[in-house]
């Protein structure tokens, strides 16, 4: 099958955004090169999304790292360090909100050829993915 570009609309509804995705399968990759090239179309103003922010309620996140970006499927953080307070913003949701963060995670994921993947991230990367887990998780930030 063909992947073809597409930058889908980024959804605002808080009701749409508080749903637990389910888990992604192979039968999601279609998704996945749609998150990455609206995550690509939004890099001057967002540094990761969920697939519910496109309207795919899937558990799939994109994450900026410098000039690359990864997707992990189906993440979860099996490790944590170091707690502190800060505030985030979304692409979806207007303004701030207080969160807690870990200065330091280490996520088990697929990646986007579905091999698993372990990788431990630090400080603004790993807040980047925690904020794009509660997405997943419908929680709003």
């Amino acid at each position: 099958m063909e992947e073809h570009q597409m930058i889908r609309p980024i959804v605002h509804d808080p009701a749409a955004l508080s749903v637990p995705a389910d888990l992604a399968t192979p039968a999601d990759t279609q998704v996945l090169t749609d998150l990455l090239d609206t995550l690509a179309a939004h890099t001057d103003n967002c540094v990761g999304m969920a697939a519910n922010m496109i309207g795919v309620n899937k558990q799939i996140i994109v994450v900026q790292l410098g000039p690359f970006a990864i997707a992990m499927i189906n993440p979860k953080i099996i490790d944590h360090h170091g707690t502190y307070e800060t505030k985030e913003g979304c692409l979806s949701l207007p303004g701030e909100r207080p969160t807690s963060r870990y200065h330091q995670i280490t996520v088990k994921y697929k990646d986007q050829h579905f091999k698993p993947q372990q990788q431990r991230f630090n400080d603004f990367t790993a807040q980047i993915i925690q904020h794009e887990l509660d997405h997943c998780a419908g929680k709003l930030i």
